[in-house]
């Protein structure tokens, strides 16, 4: 299958299910070869089930299906070594690296360990300093290879706006999430800064809800049926769907990735439903 990014290399991080898996499927189905790592393990403060292995197993299956190389590794975006081993497997592969999409996260923001401080530890080790690590091991690759590239941060509508609306909406985990997902957006703009001198574009997308089994849970489906309806609120969408579907964000990070958006760069793209205008 040919397509736009035919003979690009993309890599993907969370890419076991959820946004990562439909990532790698987009940009797979466009001819992109890919290089994946996702943790395949549960965090005690997660009060829903994580991805595991065999949801790995599948994406790999989709995109193979799709004609494509795939190298997928379990490894963890807090284990800076591990980031390194996977990237170098995957570029000794394919031969290259053109796009980064740092996209493993996790939500510990409900749940029996939520208003813990290893909940927000744990919130900023893997969506902020994960983050970190994922770009710091990728960036001088794409400077070295002389081609430009991508990099595409997983933020989200968190980080523009307070996802507390009352005292009981308060957990130390929902404060970790929303200040990391804020901070990215700085980190974006900051690697944008001193890498568009070498072609290198770096940007966040900042989606409302999507439907991932990072909403789709029971600890989500108990927040909202017995949380205040006031700190519900937070988060409503203009257009009126409760969340939009993971393809919707592949196809922002697609265009991120093409050259159509090679003038676009610092930027966070909201893909909200209009949230933002409520």
């Amino acid at each position: 299958m040919s397509g736009r990014f035919e003979g690009k290399v993309a890599f993907i991080t969370g890419i076991a299910r959820g946004q990562g898996r439909a990532h790698a499927v987009r940009l797979a189905r466009e001819g992109a070869d890919i290089i994946g790592i996702d943790l395949c393990e549960q965090i005690d403060t997660v009060d829903y089930p994580m991805a595991n292995s065999s949801d790995l197993d599948e994406t790999v299956k989709l995109v193979e299906g799709l004609g494509r190389g795939i190298v997928a590794r379990r490894a963890d975006v807090r284990d800076g070594d591990a980031l390194t081993a996977a990237v170098d497997a995957g570029v000794a592969e394919f031969g290259r690296l053109d796009f980064v999409v740092a996209n493993a996260g996790i939500m510990p923001v409900w749940g029996k360990d939520s208003n813990t401080m290893q909940a927000w530890q744990d919130c900023l080790d893997v969506l902020l300093t994960g983050v970190l690590n994922t770009v710091e091991t990728t960036y001088p690759r794409l400077i070295d290879q002389g081609t430009g590239g991508s990099i595409v941060l997983t933020s989200s509508m968190a980080a523009v706006r307070p996802m507390m609306r009352t005292r009981g909406g308060h957990t130390l985990g929902l404060l970790g999430y929303s200040a990391a997902k804020a901070a990215l957006i700085n980190l974006a703009q900051n690697y944008a800064s001193f890498l568009a001198n070498y072609h290198v574009r770096v940007n966040t997308v900042n989606p409302t809800g999507v439907n991932t089994p990072m909403i789709q849970n029971e600890m989500v489906e108990d927040r909202f049926t017995n949380g205040n309806p006031e700190d519900i609120k937070a988060l409503v969408n203009a257009i009126p769907v409760d969340a939009v579907d993971p393809e919707d964000i592949a196809n922002a990070v697609a265009w991120l990735c093409s050259d159509e958006s090679k003038f676009y760069t610092g930027n966070a793209m909201r893909i909200d439903a209009g949230a933002s205008l409520r």
